[in-house]
């Protein structure tokens, strides 16, 4: 089975997303959506979504930011997209590095899937590792990256989606500080 994730009650992030466990695994809950939208969440189908864990050898993972005009424009987040008709979650997750980095991934390994409630849409993360890709970098939706390590610090927030990883990260490599360095206060 896999690992749970450990809340033993609910947190807010303050983006507003309320954090609690449901069942096996977590769920995400926006403080704004009040008690009844909340509850019609449960109803809502969830978008399947390929997300790639690209780690270096040095042991760095690779964060993008969302570009302009999208949801949550100016959060980091590893890199990513909806799967289409048909597609498994490989398929997907190499037309997208493709698509938005440029590069051709080797293995996806499958690691951990994570159901994420935003406002906007509800979201069911299939997280890989990657370890292996070729061709050179490319923000070709005019997103910027970063290579992190513990605690990330790349001068803006991290998507609440993104911190399930961190704490994953934290775990299997024994950090127990703050998972992020938060930006100055403008």
């Amino acid at each position: 089975a896999p690992a749970a994730w450990p809340i033993s009650s609910p947190r807010t992030t303050r983006e507003g997303i309320t954090l609690e466990r449901a069942g096996p695994l977590p769920i995400a809950r926006s403080a704004a959506l009040g008690a009844k939208a909340s509850a019609m969440s449960d109803e809502r189908v969830p978008v399947d979504v390929a997300v790639g864990v690209l780690i270096d050898r040095d042991g760095k993972f690779l964060l993008t930011s969302r570009p302009e005009g999208k949801v949550y424009a100016g959060y980091w987040e590893f890199p990513g997209g909806k799967l289409e008709a048909g597609e498994t979650v490989e398929q997907a997750l190499r037309r997208e590095l493709l698509e938005e980095l440029g590069i051709r991934i080797g293995a996806a390994l499958p690691w951990k899937t994570e159901l994420v409630d935003y406002a906007h849409a509800r979201v069911r993360l299939h997280f890989c590792k990657v370890y292996d890709w070729a061709g050179e970098f490319e923000m070709r939706e005019g997103q910027r990256m970063a290579w992190a390590t513990l605690p990330v610090d790349v001068g803006g927030p991290v998507l609440p989606g993104t911190l399930p990883v961190l704490r994953w990260f934290a775990a299997e490599r024994g950090h127990g500080g703050a998972l992020t360095v938060q930006p100055p206060v403008a």
